[in-house]
């Protein structure tokens, strides 16, 4: 047997993110075999204490510090950046300067402007064979991928309609402390960026048709919430004083698309009684599909070929070898989970390193993306009715 070659990751963030990551790595070369032997080199985070304990529990095999240090060691080859997007900028670019791969979390920055400078590090590095992508996991969920390959072969016609909405409920409570993902120095924008963004990637991967134009508004239900004393996960306690909360609460808007699709989008997280509803519809001229993260190993799809008498909504499980990613796992009918996505993340990346390639979503596709989301803002702030999406490439 040959042996592969390691390939060291250094991963800079150890809660919520951290550890779905940490999840994917350590199973990678369980599920799918790929040309390295991925080592689990080191966790970073800020406190020594909390740092230590999360590289003990997700099997990291040392720890540091302060971010610098782990694009400086020899054993580490790839940086993943599950850290707020306020330095997701400047871990990014430090790590391609220095030769590193990157897989970096949405949204990949806080701003249009930190976002072309990483753009810029991501395509000099790329002529050295250094490889960057944006973490929009929910690509990798084996249903969203079978609906796109429905819609690539035409199954739906043209698409006509898009909705998407991205739901959760988890800072209802007035007296939840103020979290970086509540403050805009360290998140960039609220809902829209955080969950938002997710549903503008997803519906465009799927249907193939960008982003052209939005009108939207965003609101703020809590001005101001506790400072935070404590937090584990989206978890954490609050303390006696108080902050503003800078983000939006809640963002809405309607968009036109490159194919002439028109579309609403939804992203709060004040929607009472819902976790993670991610639900997006597609209705073409030819048929309709729905996917829906809560049952992600199903889809919802209506063709206008069926039989008139028995035509409907008809369920497809996505659990067989053919369907994309599942070869990987369990027999037909065995579900998988949301941690799932990152594993199939991952396996996309390093493919992508070994092969020499781009992998997708690439920094100028999260570019993308983030001019969407700096379109809506505009809009929202200024109450202007339409705001045009500039193309990345200016």
């Amino acid at each position: 047997m040959t042996s592969k070659q390691t390939l060291g990751v250094g991963m800079v963030g150890y809660a919520f993110m951290g550890q779905a990551h940490s999840q994917a790595w350590r199973t990678l070369n369980a599920a799918f075999d790929v040309p390295y032997a991925i080592d689990m080199a080191a966790i970073c985070g800020r406190t020594e204490e909390k740092v230590r304990a999360a590289a003990e529990k997700y099997g990291w095999r040392s720890y540091e510090t302060n971010w610098q240090a782990l694009i400086e060691r020899d054993d580490i080859g790839l940086i993943d950046i599950c850290s707020p997007g306020g330095n997701h900028a400047e871990v990014a670019i430090a790590a391609l300067n220095a030769g590193k791969h990157v897989l970096c979390e949405k949204p990949l920055a806080n701003t249009v402007e930190e976002a072309r400078e990483m753009v810029k590090a991501a395509e000099a590095a790329a002529a050295n064979g250094v490889r960057a992508m944006v973490g929009f996991n929910y690509r990798r969920v084996p249903a969203a991928a079978f609906a796109r390959k429905l819609v690539q072969e035409g199954k739906l016609g043209a698409i006509r309609h898009i909705r998407a909405v991205y739901l959760q409920d988890w800072i209802v409570d007035p007296e939840f402390p103020l979290v970086w993902r509540l403050r805009k120095e360290e998140a960039g924008s609220g809902a829209l960026g955080d969950i938002g963004s997710h549903i503008v990637d997803l519906t465009q991967w799927i249907t193939g048709q960008k982003i052209v134009g939005v009108s939207g508004l965003t609101e703020t239900f809590i001005k101001e919430r506790p400072l935070v004393a404590d937090t584990q996960g989206l978890r954490g306690t609050g303390s006696s004083e108080r902050g503003e909360v800078t983000v939006d609460d809640a963002a809405l808007f309607v968009a036109r698309l490159s194919g002439g699709a028109v579309a609403t989008y939804e992203a709060t997280r004040f929607a009472t009684g819902r976790k993670n509803g991610l639900r997006i519809e597609l209705n073409g001229e030819k048929g309709s599909l729905v996917f829906d993260l809560e049952r992600l190993n199903e889809l919802e799809l209506y063709l206008t070929e069926d039989d008139n008498t028995t035509q409907g909504f008809r369920r497809i499980l996505i659990t067989e070898a053919e369907h994309p990613y599942m070869a990987a796992w369990w027999p037909a009918g065995h579900i998988i989970g949301w941690e799932h996505t990152f594993t199939h993340e991952a396996y996309d990346l390093v493919t992508a390193i070994a092969e020499g390639t781009d992998p997708s979503p690439t920094f100028a596709e999260g570019l993308q993306v983030q001019m969407v989301l700096d379109a809506v803002l505009k809009s929202a702030e200024s109450g202007s009715s339409w705001v045009p999406v500039e193309s990345p490439t200016g």
